[in-house]
């Protein structure tokens, strides 16, 4: 769940080519599922629950707008993450987004029903989605965007080879997001080592 009050600043990060691909399997009685038809619903009640979206409506319109356009890569590129009772509870997407010009391949979207939290499901569908992105994409750079708020999520993006990227390298001439969040999620850190 974002913490929004931790100061805001966003944080592109990226993953170079030749990066080793770390394994961190789900825990016993949950199990990945691709994206059916149906699945929008399940997206926007879990993004909303980790307050991604004021509400699920508002989530769905996203998800339509952004991602059903393309069903056919939808049905390969946005996972989840079902209990034994296969309830959805976590979701990431494998997805793309121009880059100067460029379709990069992008992690899209990671989130863990709050109820679910600290359990190992965000550590295994990061390391799914990225194997994921390496069979659909090829060994390329890949890119994700997050926020100080999802610092936890931050730590599991650099298990995974993600790291923070300083922005005049993909879409701006300034770095003072960059600088600004690496600051930000220092001061967590050492917080939380007096802890």
């Amino acid at each position: 769940m974002l913490d929004k009050s931790v100061p805001y600043a966003g944080l592109y990060m990226h993953r170079a080519p030749g990066t080793p691909l770390s394994s961190f399997p789900l825990p016993d009685g949950y199990r990945f599922a691709f994206f059916s038809d149906g699945s929008e619903a399940d997206w926007a009640r879990i993004e909303t629950s980790v307050l991604e979206f004021s509400s699920e409506f508002a989530a769905l319109m996203h998800f339509t707008e952004k991602f059903m356009p393309y069903p056919d890569e939808l049905r390969r590129r946005c996972l989840f993450v079902e209990n034994s009772d296969g309830r959805k509870i976590a979701t990431s997407t494998a997805w793309w987004s121009d880059v100067q010009g460029q379709r990069r391949p992008w992690l899209h979207w990671v989130a863990c029903d709050p109820a679910y939290q600290g359990l190992g499901l965000g550590k295994a569908i990061v390391s799914r989605i990225t194997e994921l992105m390496l069979e659909l994409d090829g060994d390329a750079d890949f890119y994700l965007h997050t926020q100080t708020w999802s610092y936890k999520a931050i730590s599991i993006y650099t298990l995974n080879g993600f790291q923070p990227l300083y922005e005049k390298a993909l879409y701006t001439e300034e770095g003072d997001n960059y600088r600004k969040a690496l600051r930000i999620l220092r001061r967590l850190e050492r917080k939380r080592q007096q802890t």
